[in-house]
């Protein structure tokens, strides 16, 4: 059933009712940057693995007793990769080096700039006290064999795929990342750098919500249909076929050229709703195909564009990805807001954090198409439709850039 002029909370659950997570796959280590985890990764063995020697010199019994003067005998060298030396008695040392495994015997490793080797006797500086442990970890200080380490629904990071291997896996469960393609609509659109004449703006909406994207580690392909109705029909058609979602800007409203809510009904696109009671962005289309292919269709003013965005798509990608999703942010308003009185208004806001509240103040716009006042905002508050002032310091979800 179509929903028209709806809520922002019905938006919402209409968008999260049709959203579900991509299929889950088994990737390699090389393939996992930028997915979701969708198994629990466990420790194979402890972590480390044996007493390992933390940084370069000599490893000896703290027993040694450091009044014989004529310094420790060198008994041999112990490097990384290599099995465990002993050591013979407390009048030896034996020369270590970072990551080794710490020689049979020994607690303490004195560092080489605290040490000199003279006839394969080492000689330790006076100033260097001695103590069980000293420059070793320990085996298991970071984790134990069997210790649930990483849980399902994170965003794998380079520390987060580093720390997999190291637990053994070769492969792990993830979900596949959703295919996205942002596409700009409008005759009137010029790319940067092309040449330009006055009756035309340059296209800029693209640009933000591949940015946006990046944020939550998602590539996609950027492309610019014209307004016709012939040609969006086919590129339409195509772009749904390889991609999973679609977030499209401009020609969704209600003028001569407005094509995209009819023309991506044409191609199978359901429409779940069109128009939301906000502003900015109140002419917002969300649909779905039978496949579970979803479009965003977002206006075309820059500002509605970005509030969307990160008000609605970025929750419905992350959900895609298989991330969980939470509730914003809040912060305390400034001052206080005036609302409209049937629709959820979005005010960019300057942020305050001086404590560790924080707060939020009003930074006026010149209209929906006003890109450049962005520039000293940080994000965006969500005020509830009121018939009368919003109070300062009243708690409002904050949603930053």
């Amino acid at each position: 059933m179509l929903l028209s002029n709806i809520s922002v909370a019905a938006a919402q659950a209409a968008i999260d009712k049709h959203i579900q997570p991509m299929p889950i796959a088994s990737r390699s280590l090389h393939e996992l940057t930028g997915l979701v985890l969708a198994e629990s990764i466990y420790m194979e063995r402890d972590q480390p693995p044996f007493d390992r020697v933390a940084m370069d010199g000599i490893a000896l019994s703290s027993q040694w007793n450091r009044e014989l003067s004529q310094g420790l005998l060198v008994a041999g060298t112990q490097a990384a990769g290599a099995a465990p030396l002993s050591l013979p008695s407390t009048a030896h040392c034996i020369e270590v080096m970072t990551g080794a495994h710490l020689p049979h015997e020994c607690d303490c490793v004195i560092p080489v700039e605290k040490i000199r080797i003279e006839d394969n006797r080492a000689f330790i500086n006076a100033d260097v006290s001695i103590a069980p442990w000293m420059n070793i970890h320990r085996r298991g200080s970071d984790a134990r064999k069997g210790d649930e380490i990483l849980k399902p629904g994170c965003l794998l990071r380079s520390v987060d795929i580093a720390v997999i291997a190291s637990a053994g896996y070769a492969q792990v469960k993830a979900h596949t990342a959703p295919r996205v393609a942002v596409i700009s609509t409008g005759d009137e659109l010029i790319e940067p750098g092309n040449e330009i004449q006055d009756w035309q703006i340059r296209r800029s909406n693209s640009y933000a919500l591949l940015s946006a994207l990046k944020k939550i580690g998602l590539a996609a392909s950027d492309v610019h249909l014209a307004d016709k109705p012939d040609e969006l029909r086919a590129k339409l058609s195509s772009l749904i076929d390889a991609h999973d979602v679609l977030i499209l800007s401009g020609g969704v409203s209600a003028g001569k050229f407005d094509f995209i809510p009819q023309v991506l009904n044409d191609i199978g696109v359901r429409t779940v709703f069109h128009k939301v009671l906000q502003r900015p962005g109140r002419p917002m289309w969300f649909g779905i195909r039978d496949d579970n292919k979803t479009v965003f269709a977002l206006p075309g003013n820059p500002v509605s564009v970005l509030v969307c965005m990160y008000r609605y798509v970025m929750r419905g990608l992350s959900r895609a990805m298989g991330l969980a999703t939470s509730s914003p942010a809040s912060a305390k308003l400034v001052g206080n807001f005036v609302a409209h009185p049937t629709l959820t208004t979005f005010v960019p806001v300057v942020l305050e954090k001086r404590t560790a509240t924080i707060k939020a103040r009003r930074n006026p716009l010149n209209g929906s198409g006003d890109l450049v006042s962005l520039l000293a905002t940080d994000g965006f508050i969500e005020l509830p439709p009121s018939e009368l002032p919003i109070n300062s310091n009243t708690n409002v979800p904050l949603y930053c850039w």
